[in-house]
C-alpha cells in the first residue's frame, strides 16, 4: 500500500512535457533515463517523469556562480 501512495501526490510528466520544462530535445530527456540518472516510470510504450523526480534531477544539478 506504501507504493500506491508514492504516486499519489506528484504529477506524472511526459518526456515532451519533461524536455520543455528543460529546453533540451525530447532525445536528451531519453538519454538521461536510459543512463540512469533521471528516473522515469514505463507506462505501456511510453516513459512517465514524477515532478518530485524531475524537481530533484534540476535541485542536484544546479550550480551557483561565486563572486569574483
Amino acid at each position: 500500500m506504501s507504493e500506491q501512495r508514492a504516486f499519489a501526490g506528484g504529477r506524472l510528466l511526459t518526456v515532451a512535457e519533461v524536455s520543455s520544462a528543460m529546453r533540451v530535445s525530447n532525445m536528451t530527456v531519453y538519454r538521461l533515463i536510459k543512463s540512469g540518472e533521471l528516473s522515469a516510470v514505463r507506462v505501456g510504450k511510453n516513459y512517465r517523469i514524477r515532478e518530485a523526480d524531475l524537481e530533484r534531477f534540476l535541485v542536484e544539478r544546479s550550480v551557483h556562480a561565486e563572486d569574483p
